[in-house]
């Protein structure tokens, strides 16, 4: 990890692009993605969950292509095919057959249509708060991808993610709004949900058909109360999934791994553990 600034871990090529991921722990591998909110990274997602689960197993969180320290190749047009294809180049980069899947929000999507992609390398899959139905883009979703950098319209997308406004200081704010303006972020992220941002929802949802035969044993985790991604989706993921599991968190939002982390954590490890004894 760099001293500075803890969201710099390790550099791999994947598929050529230079990918900052976190790579901590023992064990069979869990591979954490991340949201798409503005400033994103995958420390900033996971950090208040990656030292817990990695007592147990080996915690991977990469920035995805377009997202924190990860190289922003010019002339990439973003889209849910070139993101699974990153996906699939981090695994081989790192010399991974299969892997369990954990993804938030934007990173559910992914992991979905990885999951699909390729069934053969997910062992588990994790959902949390997660996009890859379709639904009426709402209006945090719509604040989340038309972020203009600015402190005060970075606390409105905040106050958007969390249902305990009081997790939601002017310093964090202020954090994340310069993690927003570092050179190259905004740029990309502008350029990835452009409005009419329906279209973005529907980009990243997999045909219900291919969500029905997904064989995987799948844990779906949401916040009652979120305000990005409606609870809907879950529901209809958890009635399309049939090995899936359902949890719901009241008095959470979008956050639930921050809101919710020791809740989180239990759920997965227990969810997880019990691959560990089928293997």
């Amino acid at each position: 990890m760099h001293e500075a600034n803890p969201e710099i871990a390790r550099t791999v090529d994947a598929g050529g692009i230079h990918t900052n991921l976190h790579d901590v722990g023992e064990g069979a591998p869990v591979l954490l993605i991340h949201g798409s909110g503005p400033g994103v990274t995958a420390w900033a997602n996971w950090r208040a969950v990656i030292p817990t689960l990695a007592e147990q197993r080996r915690v991977i969180a990469p920035d995805m292509v377009g997202f924190g320290f990860t190289e922003r190749p010019r002339d990439i047009v973003y889209g849910p095919e070139v993101w699974v294809a990153h996906l699939a180049d981090i695994l081989d980069a790192m010399k991974l057959d299969r892997v369990d899947l954990v993804g938030n929000s934007f990173g559910g999507a992914l992991s979905l249509a990885f999951a699909i992609r390729f069934p053969q390398r997910v062992r588990r899959l994790i959902l949390m708060g997660s996009a890859g139905v379709d639904f009426e883009v709402t209006k945090g979703l719509n604040a989340v991808w038309g972020y203009e950098p600015s402190a005060q319209n970075m606390r409105k997308v905040m106050d958007y993610f969390a249902y305990d406004r009081s997790l939601v200081n002017d310093e964090l704010a202020d954090l994340r709004y310069k993690a927003s303006i570092r050179p190259g972020f905004q740029e990309a992220f502008s350029s990835m949900f452009p409005a009419p941002r329906q279209r973005w929802v529907n980009a990243l949802a997999s045909s219900e058909d291919d969500i029905r035969a997904i064989p995987h044993e799948t844990l779906i985790l949401h916040g009652r109360d979120d305000q990005v991604v409606p609870l809907e989706t879950s529901l209809r993921l958890h009635q399309l999934i049939v090995s899936s599991q359902l949890h719901v968190f009241g008095r959470c939002g979008h956050w639930v791994q921050i809101e919710h982390a020791a809740g989180f954590i239990r759920l997965v490890q227990d969810f997880l553990s019990e691959a560990d004894s089928d293997s």
